[in-house]
């Protein structure tokens, strides 16, 4: 189903424009077709974040609500699947801060070690798994400037924190990603 869907509505810019057009007017097979082509990569993105596989369903469950519930406001200045993913991500911030599971570590002074060779051997899923261990905090900053390509003025916006915070974060992410990976290959 989710292929044909994909078909129907592929990646070019007047399709995708004719399937807002008719998700604004409550097209239920419009609005079918358009959960099907980005459910997939917002359930990754929303996962991520959650670290929790019902949380991140959950989170897609609402994104979609306010997706169609505010499809009239897309403008057509990104592509429409940079404009869901934002919704997945502030979602996604919302429902930790409703939970109050994120905190973010304040550290004064972080050993840096040298950079590690990741061999070809290591599995995309150990890397996953690796980084959906970091704390709530250094994972989503993580997540959102490296992954996702967010700045750390967007980042920090998105938060709540400030653009220092959000760069202290991410050098700690990284450092603590580097020896947890040192101790998997080890």
């Amino acid at each position: 189903m989710r292929e044909v869907v994909r078909l129907i509505t592929g990646n070019k810019p007047e399709l995708e424009r004719d399937l807002v057009e008719r998700c604004i007017r409550n097209d239920r097979i419009a609005q079918r077709d358009l959960y099907y082509k980005y459910c997939d990569a917002m359930f990754s993105t929303a996962y991520r974040i959650m670290n929790n596989r019902d949380d991140a369903h959950d989170v897609l469950q609402d994104a979609f609500i306010q997706v169609f519930r505010d499809i009239k406001q897309y403008r057509f200045e990104s592509s429409l699947g940079s404009w869901i993913k934002t919704i997945v991500i502030r979602t996604s911030l919302r429902q930790i801060y409703k939970n109050r599971r994120m905190e973010f570590t304040n550290l004064d002074e972080v050993k840096t070690e040298g950079s590690i060779l990741i061999p070809d051997t290591l599995s995309k899923e150990h890397l996953e798994k690796v980084i959906l261990s970091l704390p709530d905090g250094y994972r989503t900053v993580f997540l959102l400037t490296e992954v996702e390509g967010y700045t750390h003025e967007e980042t920090a916006n998105m938060l709540g924190i400030s653009t220092g915070t959000s760069k202290s974060q991410l050098h700690h992410a990284k450092n603590m990603l580097k020896r947890r990976l040192a101790s998997l290959l080890d």
